[in-house]
């Protein structure tokens, strides 16, 4: 039901086989996808509801999907003019593919900046409830708003995906009262560290190219020639990615503090100059199963898959969509969240790939050359568990 009066001040459990929908968000859930060519339904299911999301005919995998509702109905809004409270949106959810990120996020009628008071979670399995919860900060709500709840799925891949929504509730809180949220947040393409706040800097053990046409080709010989000098390179562009890997046996047993940095040292970048969205990037992507100990001497497209298909492989849902530094000889920072380290350390992420994002030719230099400081490095800060 809408606006219960439970613990809450808006809550919606799904309780009763159906979901209350109003395209204009105000007394029920509308929802709507965006960017691509996917498809959604929000449908009840026994006690809860499901985010239905079809992506089969999406060619880029840059779509999103959202439920979105009015929770500001029986609210009295005049309370966040106290500057101690503020909004928590809270959920309870399982997802259908793992590991996903959803988002949650909060806005008014007045809302501009859709990337303030949104917060990405972590889902890392299949089998479990989760619950997630987002306090905002600093937000702007006046009496007469119309405040709304949103919820999104964000570039999973090209296949067929669900959410099952347990609940969805939201309260005007005071933060100090009510304890920390809960979940593995992520925040959205937070700012880039300086790197001397990490006390650890691992350079890549292992990487290579591997050609998606030429699927039983070895292309750890991969160079390119300058007036008579050879230079080891990694390139990513429509038939080619990148795999890389680090020795993190030194870290097992310990526990990611805080969000890491991948840096690459570009060799070059041909890209269009034309300024079209979500074109010419690259996508940093969690490497997930296949061979486990690839060796980048003799690693091909089909010894990494070993049979499975690609998308057991490689995670469909990006890390992070980036820029390239395109100068010779400048470096790529890239942020990598707390939960990929983890898993990266724990051995159930086995690396990163970069892909292409839109046409984009982008080579970086590999771990052979001679100056150490070119290769792929991993920034990070550990605690004991």
């Amino acid at each position: 039901m809408l606006c219960g009066k439970v613990s809450a001040q808006f809550i919606d459990d799904f309780i009763g086989g159906s979901v209350a929908k109003d395209t204009r968000a105000i007394t029920g859930w509308t929802f709507f996808t965006g960017d691509g060519l996917a498809t959604m339904e929000f449908v009840p299911g026994d006690g809860y509801a499901s985010i239905v999301v079809d992506a089969t005919k999406d060619k880029r995998n840059v779509w999103w999907a959202l439920i979105k509702c009015c929770v500001s109905t029986d609210m009295d809004l005049a309370r966040l003019s106290e500057p101690k409270y503020e909004f928590r949106i809270e959920a309870r959810i399982r997802v259908s593919h793992a590991p996903r990120r959803v988002n949650m996020h909060l806005n008014t009628q007045r809302t501009t900046d859709f990337h303030s008071h949104l917060m990405e979670f972590d889902i890392p399995d299949t089998t479990n409830w989760h619950t997630i919860s987002m306090t905002t900060e600093g937000f702007d709500a006046q009496p007469g708003d119309n405040v709304f709840a949103q919820m999104a799925l964000m570039d999973w891949g090209l296949g067929r995906y669900r959410v099952d929504v347990d609940y969805i509730r939201v309260d005007i809180v005071d933060p100090a009262q009510v304890g920390p949220d809960k979940g593995v947040a992520v925040p959205y393409h937070p700012p880039l560290p300086n790197v001397n706040t990490f006390a650890n800097v691992i350079k890549v053990a292992q990487d290579c190219t591997i050609d998606i046409q030429h699927t039983e080709m070895n292309f750890n010989g991969w160079c390119a020639q300058d007036r008579g000098v050879e230079t080891n390179i990694l390139s990513v562009n429509g038939t080619q990615f990148v795999i890389l890997r680090w020795d993190l046996n030194a870290f097992s047993g310990k526990e990611i503090s805080n969000g890491g940095l991948l840096e690459l040292t570009t060799y070059s970048v041909e890209r269009s100059s034309d300024d079209i969205k979500d074109f010419g990037q690259i996508r940093v992507v969690e490497l997930l199963g296949g061979d486990a100990n690839w060796n980048q001497e003799t690693v091909t497209y089909n010894s990494l898959c070993q049979g499975q298909p690609e998308d057991n492989i490689l995670n469909s849902q990006m890390i992070i969509d980036c820029e390239v530094t395109e100068g010779h000889e400048d470096k790529t920072l890239i942020t990598i969240p707390r939960p990929v380290l983890q898993r990266m350390i724990d051995g159930r992420t086995l690396g990163l790939a970069l892909r292409p994002l839109g046409a984009i030719n982008a080579s970086f230099y590999a771990m052979e050359n001679q100056d150490e400081s070119f290769c792929a490095r991993l920034y990070f800060n550990i605690q004991e568990r």
